[in-house]
C-alpha cells in the first residue's frame, strides 16, 4: 500500500505530506481545486510522462515522494521535475532511469481514468487477467518454448558458415597431424633428451678424463703408491697409531673410487647417430613449444583441445541431424501445447466476459457489451472489447470507452477477479453517473478496498459515503497566491464535505441530515454485504 505521499510545487499544491490509510479512500474537492493533481503524482511515481509545465508557477522543480509498503518491506520512490530540464527518478534516495520507475510501479498500483499507466489495456495485462480468471495452466507450454529455445541456442553455436567451418577444419586437421606425429607425451621429455645430449657429446672427453683419473689413482707412482709408502712410514709407531688406520682407509676408499670410475667410463659409448637423434628430436619439440605451448605440458593440452575441437566440427552435420531431429518433436510439443492453452483461453474468454458484463448495469453501463477475441496460435492475442452502446460493434477496449466507461468497466473487471496490484487508482470512475447507480460503484470500490488500498476521485456523494477514509482538497490563499491543500477529514468534517457535494451548502442542516443517512446507508449495505 501507499503509506505516505509528499508532493512539493505541483501546479497549485505548493506543499501537502499525507499518510494514507489501507481499505477505500475518497478524493473529494470542488472542479479545478486540483483532485487530479495528487492522480497525476502518483502517476509520476510509477514513471508517468514528466511534463515540465507542471511546476508551480515560480518554482524551480516539482517534486514526489512516495512511500510504499510491499510484500513486508519499504520502497520509497521519487520524481523530480524541473521547470527547464530533464526529469529525474530515485528509488530509495538512488537514481534511476524512469522506466525502473514504471517497472516497479506496475507491481505496485494501476490507475484507471484517463491515464496512461493501466496494465489492464496492454495485451499482457489482459492475457494475464483471462489465465488467472480461467486458472490457464502454462506449465506444459512454458517447458516445450523453453526446451525449443535452448535447442535453437545449441544449433547456434555449432555454426552454419559451412565455408568458415571447412577453412577451419583443415587448419585443424594439418595441427593435430603434426602433434600426433610429435607424438609428445611426457612433459619432461626435452630435459630428459637435454642431458643425454649432453653424455653423447662429451663421450670422448669423458672416456679420457677417465682413463686419466684411473691412472692417478692406481697406476704406478699414483696416488695408491703414495698413500702405502706413506702408511709404511707411520705403521708401528704408537704416537701415529690414529694418523695409520685413517692411511689404511683412504687406501680403501681410492681403490673403490678406482672401480667406479672404472665402471662409468665402461657405459660411456661415442655414437654418432644416436647423438644426431637426439638432436633432431631436441628441436622437434623446440618447434612444437614455438607453435603450441611455452613447455611441453602446455603442448599437450593443446594437442587435446584441437582435436576435441576437430572432432566437434567433423561431427557437425551428425550433431545438427540430431538437434534437427529433437527440434521438430519440441516443435510437435510446442503445438500440442498451444493448442491446449488456446481451447482453456477460448474457453475461459466468454465465461470472463459474461462476468464483467454482468457487472456493468449496476455501474450505469445496463446496455453496454463486453466480448474478449482470443488469437495467435497459442491464444496470446487476447483483446478486451467493449460496445457501450446498443448496435455498436464491439472494438478493442481503450479506442472505444470514454474515461468514465473505461473506469467502470475497469472496476467491473477488478470485481471479477481475485488477483490485482495492491494499489488501485480510480479518476472519473462516476463521470456521467449519479443516484442508485453511484451507490453501485461506491459498494463495488469498497468491496475492493477489502482486499486492496483503493483511492478514488469522485464528484458523487454516493460514492464518498463508502470511503474508509475521506480526503479533502481546497483551495486557500498563500503569500497571494492561491494554492491546494490535501487532508484527511475527521467524521465530523467528512459529513461536512458531503453536504457541500450534495447541495453545494456545506453548512445546510437539510443537506448535512442527508450527508448523514448517506454515510449510515453507505455503513448498511456493507453490514449486508454478504460476501463480507
Amino acid at each position: 500500500m501507499l503509506v505516505e505521499l509528499v508532493v512539493t510545487d505541483l501546479g497549485v499544491i505548493h506543499r501537502i505530506s499525507l499518510s494514507l490509510p489501507p481499505g477505500m479512500l475518497a478524493l473529494t474537492g470542488e472542479t479545478g481545486a486540483g483532485k487530479t493533481l495528487l492522480v497525476d503524482a502518483i502517476g509520476l511515481l510509477v514513471g508517468g510522462r514528466a511534463d515540465p509545465g507542471i511546476v508551480r508557477p515560480g518554482a524551480e522543480e516539482a517534486t514526489v515522494d512516495g512511500r510504499f509498503e510491499l510484500a513486508g518491506e519499504e520502497v520509497v520512490l521519487s520524481r523530480v521535475v524541473p521547470a527547464k530540464g530533464r526529469s529525474r527518478a530515485y528509488i530509495n534516495a538512488r537514481p534511476v532511469p524512469a522506466a525502473s520507475l514504471a517497472e516497479i510501479g506496475a507491481r505496485l498500483l494501476d490507475l484507471h481514468g484517463q491515464h496512461s499507466h493501466q496494465s489492464l489495456l496492454a495485451v499482457d495485462g489482459q492475457r494475464a487477467a483471462l489465465d488467472t480468471f480461467g486458472g490457464i495452466d502454462l506449465a506444459r507450454l512454458t517447458t516445450a518454448k523453453a526446451a525449443l529455445s535452448e535447442l535453437d541456442r545449441q544449433l547456434a553455436e555449432l555454426g552454419g558458415d559451412e565455408r568458415a567451418r571447412t577453412r577451419e577444419i583443415d587448419v585443424l586437421k594439418y595441427q593435430v597431424s603434426e602433434l600426433d606425429a610429435a607424438g609428445i607425451e611426457d612433459p619432461d621429455e626435452d630435459d630428459q633428451l637435454r642431458e643425454l645430449e649432453e653424455l653423447l657429446g662429451n663421450a670422448l672427453a669423458h672416456e679420457e678424463s677417465a682413463g686419466a683419473a684411473i691412472e692417478l689413482l692406481v697406476e704406478e707412482a699414483g696416488a695408491r703408491d703414495k698413500l702405502a709408502a706413506s702408511l709404511s712410514q707411520l705403521e708401528g709407531r704408537p704416537p701415529f697409531h690414529g694418523a695409520a688406520t685413517r692411511l689404511r682407509d683412504l687406501l680403501a676408499e681410492v681403490d673403490d673410487l678406482a672401480d667406479t670410475v672404472r665402471s662409468v667410463a665402461g657405459t660411456i659409448e661415442q655414437n654418432p647417430e644416436k647423438l644426431s637423434t637426439v638432436q633432431d628430436r631436441l628441436h622437434q619439440l623446440q618447434q612444437m613449444r614455438r607453435k603450441y605451448g611455452d613447455d611441453l605440458a602446455a603442448v599437450i593440452e593443446e594437442h587435446r583441445a584441437l582435436a576435441d575441437r576437430l572432432a566437434e566440427l567433423e561431427d557437425h552435420d551428425a550433431k545438427a541431424a540430431r538437434i534437427d531431429s529433437e527440434r521438430a518433436e519440441a516443435i510437435a510439443e510446442m503445438a500440442e501445447a498451444e493448442a491446449e492453452v488456446l481451447a482453456a483461453r477460448r474457453v475461459a474468454a466468454p465465461a470472463l466476459a459474461g462476468a464483467i458484463q454482468a457487472r456493468l448495469p449496476d455501474l450505469a453501463m445496463a446496455k453496454a457489451s463486453v466480448g474478449i477475441e482470443v488469437g495467435g496460435s497459442d491464444g496470446s492475442q487476447v483483446v478486451f472489447q467493449l460496445a457501450a452502446n446498443p448496435g455498436s460493434p464491439l472494438q478493442p477496449l481503450s479506442k472505444v470507452a470514454s474515461g468514465g466507461e473505461l473506469a467502470r468497466t475497469m472496476l467491473a473487471l477488478r470485481s471479477v477477479l481475485s488477483e490485482a496490484p495492491p494499489i488501485l487508482v480510480f479518476d472519473e470512475v462516476d463521470a456521467g453517473i449519479g443516484g442508485q447507480a453511484g451507490f453501485a460503484v461506491g459498494r463495488s470500490l469498497s468491496d475492493l478496498g477489502d482486499r486492496h488500498q483503493v483511492l478514488v476521485v469522485t464528484h458523487l456523494p454516493q460514492v464518498a459515503a463508502f470511503a474508509d477514509a475521506h480526503l479533502a482538497v481546497e483551495k486557500v490563499q498563500e503569500d497571494a497566491q492561491t494554492v491546494s491543500e490535501i487532508r484527511l477529514l475527521n467524521s465530523k468534517e467528512r459529513v461536512t464535505e458531503l453536504a457541500r457535494m450534495l447541495s453545494g451548502q456545506p453548512d445546510s442542516k437539510t443537506a448535512r441530515k442527508h450527508a448523514r443517512e448517506l454515510v449510515a446507508e453507505a455503513a448498511s449495505q456493507k453490514r449486508s454485504d454478504p460476501k463480507r
